[in-house]
C-alpha cells in the first residue's frame, strides 16, 4: 500500500465516489446509501437492508448483497490512490440476510500483481458471517469513465479516488 494513502491503521469516513451510485450516493432514491471507511490496510462499509433491497419475502436479494460486496472492496481504490473496476467477484452466501439488518462488511487488499489488486471480504451481522467474497480489481485510467460521464451529462468534481 501506499504510505501517502492514508497515515494510519485509524478508520475514517471516505466519501461517496458519485452522488447516484447505487451503492454509496446518498441522491440515490433506493440506493444501500453505505457508509465506508478506512484506514492504512482495510476498509469497512455498513448499510441497513430496507424493504427495496428484499427478494424473497423479509430477505435481501443475493444481488443486492453482492452489490454492496462490489461497493465496500471498490472502496480499496482508496487506499491504493488509483481508479480500479471490477474484474472478478466472488461471493459466497453463509446465511441469509434479514431485512432489516443491519450488514457490516470488512474487506482489504491480499495482494497487488501489476494492474490486478486480490482483495478479501467478510460481511456480518451482530458477528455472525452471513456472507464472504474475494474479488480481483484491474486499475485503470480515469479516462476509462470519461465516455461514460460525458455521455451521462455528468462531470468529475473531484478525482474517483483519493489522491
Amino acid at each position: 500500500m501506499p504510505d501517502e494513502a492514508l497515515d494510519d491503521d485509524e478508520l475514517r469516513p471516505l466519501p461517496s465516489h458519485y452522488r447516484m451510485c447505487f451503492g454509496c450516493g446518498e441522491a440515490h432514491p433506493t440506493g444501500l446509501h453505505m457508509k465506508v471507511r478506512g484506514s492504512k490496510s482495510r476498509v469497512e462499509g455498513s448499510f441497513l437492508v430496507t424493504e427495496h433491497h428484499q427478494g424473497a419475502p423479509g430477505l435481501a436479494h443475493g444481488g443486492v448483497i453482492a452489490a454492496a460486496v462490489d461497493e465496500a472492496m471498490g472502496f480499496l481504490i482508496y487506499l491504493l490512490a488509483a481508479p480500479a473496476v471490477t474484474g472478478k467477484l466472488e461471493v459466497t452466501y453463509r446465511k441469509p440476510v434479514p431485512v432489516g439488518s443491519m450488514l457490516e462488511l470488512a474487506t482489504h487488499v491480499e495482494r497487488i500483481d501489476g494492474r490486478k489488486v486480490y482483495a478479501k471480504l467478510t460481511g456480518t451481522i451482530d458477528g455472525v458471517v452471513h456472507v464472504e467474497a474475494s474479488s480481483i480489481y484491474i486499475k485503470v485510467g480515469v479516462e476509462h469513465f470519461l465516455p461514460h460521464i460525458e455521455r451521462a451529462g455528468e462531470k468529475i468534481e473531484r478525482p474517483p479516488y483519493n489522491p
